[in-house]
């Protein structure tokens, strides 16, 4: 089967739709599917390249911040595209401009299209500080934004139920599939014998406190204020709140965090490669999601899969994951009260923590990537069925790349 995947972002791995695309993509080829990703490139100009197996065309596009990209003059790079990777089907990640025109074009040659859906308004409205007085009426037309859309799809996932509902709420006219987006537990694992010290010093994190690790955008609705609250609450206790990943927000919560005397409370270890990550999963005693607007958060299923318990918003999809008192704790979003008292909570079960996070394990093994890969396969067979592969090209007849550099 020939995938043509289109997103906002593919060459980046800070957010979570370029982290699910970049896996499914790579997950597919090593299934024995041909795939092709379209995205915004990096340095402004079209070029191709092959990374991993998959073919990736980048088009023209103007970068203006907050993971948003311009993609101008784009019809000719997509049209050609199009035309000779001959998709049998086209997944886009999202409802921007570079989706939007591989929607027209695609259609226009009789493809099938399908969406996965990663958009909340609140994660646009938090960072572009749009008023609370107005918001109802901002999120009414982003949804409708994003709709009319999706509402030109054969059909679409988003990666939970909550999700799904999330969807269904809101006027969606095409079937809707909840998968997840699943984590590569080769990867992410549980290390006994690793000796978290080295980690922590190379991220120059405390080696004699508790480590509650976030690791995701640093931007405004994550919800990160409320943890520099809540550490405040907690500077006599033997803890330290670590903050990994870039984004918008760092500085600001960079000098919250100075201002107020909580260096030796709160972290900021920058963005961790993928290389490290599993390792500092390993490495830290629990994981922190304080986000009220996760439709699943890739994190904490990377964290439950090294089998450490979670602290997360009792919010959205984050209920899916964690069970309150089973393989960690949940608070009210929004309150910082309530993480510092459950952050208190965890360290008075510490004789529960490997239980806890072996329970984690447990929830987190169906959501394997190789299961991801597995149901994605199926859903495009059941949207494209078996008489698109009239067209299908020789599986010899090559596709022009340049090795990536």
């Amino acid at each position: 089967m020939r995938i043509l995947f289109c997103g906002q972002s593919y060459y980046r791995k800070d957010n979570g739709q370029a982290v699910f695309m970049i896996r499914l993509a790579d997950g597919l080829v090593a299934a024995g599917h041909e795939v092709m990703a379209l995205a915004p490139s990096e340095k402004g100009l079209a070029n191709r390249c092959n990374v991993n197996g998959v073919i990736v065309q980048t088009v023209p596009a103007l970068h203006i911040g907050y993971n948003l990209n311009i993609t101008a003059f784009s019809d000719s790079v997509v049209e050609a595209a199009l035309d000779e990777f001959k998709p049998d089907i086209v997944h886009i990640q999202d409802h921007l401009f570079l989706s939007r025109t591989v929607l027209r074009l695609a259609r226009q040659r009789g493809m099938r299209v399908v969406g996965t859906n990663h958009f909340l308004p609140n994660n646009w409205s938090n960072n572009l500080y749009i008023p609370r007085s107005v918001q109802g009426v901002v999120h009414k037309a982003m949804w409708h934004n994003m709709l009319e859309v999706f509402n030109q799809l054969d059909a679409a996932t988003t990666p939970t139920e909550t999700a799904v509902a999330i969807l269904r709420k809101q006027d969606i006219r095409i079937p809707v599939k909840a998968i997840s987006c699943g984590v590569n537990q080769d990867e992410f694992y549980p290390r006994p014998d690793l000796d978290p010290t080295v980690m922590r010093r190379r991220y120059r994190l405390a080696l004699g406190r508790t480590v509650f690790l976030y690791v995701g955008r640093v931007d405004r609705e994550k919800g990160l204020d409320d943890i520099v609250d809540a550490a405040e609450m907690l500077i006599d206790e033997p803890i330290q709140f670590a903050i990994a990943g870039k984004g918008m927000y760092r500085d600001i919560l960079v000098e919250q965090v100075n201002s107020r005397g909580l260096s030796h409370v709160v972290a900021f270890p920058g963005y961790v490669p993928g290389e490290d990550l599993p390792l500092l999963m390993n490495s830290i005693d629990a994981f922190i999601m304080p986000s009220a607007q996760e439709l699943q958060s890739i994190a904490t299923l990377e964290a439950m899969s090294c089998a450490k318990p979670v602290l997360a918003a009792n919010a959205r999809a984050l209920p899916e994951l964690v069970e309150h008192g089973v393989n960690g704790y949940l608070f009210k979003p929004f309150n910082a009260a309530s993480i510092a008292g459950t952050v208190q909570l965890f360290l008075s079960k510490r004789q529960r923590w490997a239980e806890m996070g072996l329970a984690g394990l447990e929830r987190a093994r169906p959501h394997h990537l190789s299961n991801t890969v597995q149901r994605y396969v199926e859903w495009y067979e059941s949207v494209i069925g078996r008489s698109v592969y009239a067209h299908t090209r020789q599986p010899n007849q090559p596709i022009g790349v340049t090795a990536a550099g």
